[in-house]
């Protein structure tokens, strides 16, 4: 028999015993999930002048909303951001950038933590900016750095901002350099860029950081090959993590490996050869020393000009990286070029045009 047979058998007993339990009493209709009287507030949109006042006052919440001007993808908002560049540029370049990088499961997260306490017990305010990795299929991040930094999130004298990597490269958000910019300008003075972790294209954080921090672990394996040579030439300092418990042994054992690795490369432009230490974050042994370590490149690299030499070739790596960076997207946001490249693509699938003809038709079409 049917399914719906039956359903017609049971209609129809129902409709001739009335007085039968089997009759359904009406149900009280089911409430709105949603407050009636909620009204959704649309958020003012703040000038120029007010997101300036904000960041130059310390105001973390506008501080924040600039910093997502920065990474929107909007022309309006590239706009607006690079006004409040512009203006907190003066207020900008009063402080420490530290490149924090090492292999995955090095505890870059929990390091800083523990070196964030100890930081602002020393009245300093630290920016913590966080690079994620984006999903080379879907594009997104968890940006969970927060939740494995507790003790400090709640740190007043603490600016924790996760950004995706969004696929620049070297693991580092392709706006990182201007938050750098409105971090210093609202007075913190220790920033910490946190990178996805070691690969070859690190050069890209190495170029908007004074300071270039390694951190690895020992008992990986082979000591002197666990990480890349070009990324151990462009440290000015290396660091052993969970130097702790049955760990102690192993990590000052690769500490004196490294320490001998280290001495085999040319002496860097800073004059600065690269020191080794161990800590353990949970215990909170050798963080002191390390930030010693810090203290003593810092006034080295001042001493000899280095300092300054260093972040004068910056900004002028950074101008070039800013034109790229403007003609790409004005070649892509071209009305002739949007219009021209779904149809070149097409021909370049069907092979029926080579990449190389291609590139320069549309090329051609633009600077026409």
């Amino acid at each position: 028999m049917s399914f719906t047979k039956i359903e017609h058998y049971e209609k129809e007993y129902i409709d001739t015993h009335h007085d039968s339990a089997l009759n359904v009493t009406q149900g009280v209709e089911d409430k709105p999930v949603v407050n009636p009287y909620f009204v959704k507030r649309k958020r003012r949109t703040l000038s120029i002048d007010e997101y300036v006042a904000g960041i130059l006052a310390g105001d973390i919440t506008i501080l924040a909303q600039a910093i997502t001007l920065i990474e929107s993808n909007n022309p309006d908002h590239y706009q607006q951001a690079q006004q409040i560049i512009e203006r907190c540029l003066p207020h900008a370049g009063r402080s420490v950038r530290i490149g924090i990088t090492g292999v995955p499961g090095a505890g870059k997260s929990t390091f800083i933590e523990a070196v964030g306490n100890m930081v602002t017990s020393l009245k300093h305010r630290l920016a913590v900016l966080a690079i994620d990795p984006s999903s080379e299929r879907s594009g997104g991040s968890i940006l969970g750095d927060k939740t494995r930094m507790e003790s400090i999130c709640n740190n007043p004298d603490v600016f924790i901002r996760p950004s995706p990597s969004a696929g620049s490269l070297g693991g580092v958000a392709r706006k990182t350099r201007e938050t750098i910019v409105l971090c210093e300008a609202a007075g913190f003075d220790v920033i910490f860029i946190e990178t996805v972790g070691v690969g070859q294209s690190e050069t890209a954080v190495h170029s908007m950081v004074d300071m270039f921090m390694l951190l690895q672990i020992s008992g990986a394996g082979d000591e002197l090959q666990g990480i890349k040579r070009g990324i151990m030439e462009m440290a000015d300092m290396m660091v052993i993590t969970k130097a702790d418990g049955e760990n102690i042994h192993k990590a000052e054992l690769a500490k004196a490996q490294f320490q001998g690795a280290l001495h085999l490369f040319p002496l860097p432009d800073s004059g600065w050869r690269a020191k080794v230490y161990t800590c353990s974050s949970l215990d909170g042994t050798g963080l002191e020393e390390v930030w010693k370590g810090v203290e003593e490149f810092l006034d080295f690299t001042e001493a000899n000009g280095y300092f300054t030499d260093n972040r004068n070739r910056q900004n002028k790596y950074w101008m070039y990286e800013t034109i790229n960076e403007t003609l790409k997207s004005s070649f892509y946001h071209n009305p002739l070029i949007e219009a021209r490249i779904a149809e070149v693509e097409q021909r370049i699938l069907e092979s029926k045009q080579s990449s190389f003809v291609a590139a320069k038709e549309l090329l051609d079409l633009y600077f026409s």
